[in-house]
């Protein structure tokens, strides 16, 4: 099999975040300069966009606690991976030092999940609430989806 160019994995995938969310925010900052590849997009839970694919995989568009990653989200089968999957998706795709992180794929979602639902419940009081949405510098506004 051919390597992966650019061209190849360009936007392959979507991270739906929460636009109001501190650590979202910082997710999304961290990923945009580490994603050399490019295979992310992003688009806030709050979005058109971002509502009617949670609603598509029968999730409920109101419930902003969740991470979700859509991969391959332009194709004819996207898969919707969410929480700690879904971050360790991220950092696997990101490679690098991150990739070790999907030595973490191994453990049951039981063990994942509850460290996750701990984060996500105190997020706001630990990591701040922002009234707006996330301006990307310029230089990543094109992959934002539903800005």
């Amino acid at each position: 099999m051919a390597p992966q160019t650019p061209a190849d994995s360009a936007g392959r995938h979507l991270i739906l975040y929460d636009a109001v969310c501190g650590l979202c925010d910082r997710l999304v900052r961290f990923v945009l300069p580490r994603d050399h590849r490019e295979v992310f997009h992003f688009a806030s839970l709050q979005s058109k966009c971002g509502q009617s694919l949670v609603r598509q995989f029968g999730r409920d568009p109101d419930c902003l606690d969740t991470f979700y990653v859509v991969s391959d989200y332009r194709s004819a089968s996207p898969a919707l991976l969410c929480r700690a999957r879904a971050a360790l998706f991220v950092a696997k795709a990101l490679g690098g030092p991150w990739r070790a992180l999907a030595v973490l794929g191994v453990l049951p979602d039981g063990l994942l999940n509850p460290a996750y639902h701990l984060v996500a419940r105190h997020r706001y009081r630990l990591f701040g609430r922002r009234e707006g949405c996330l301006m990307p510098p310029a230089q990543y506004q094109r992959r934002f989806i539903d800005r």
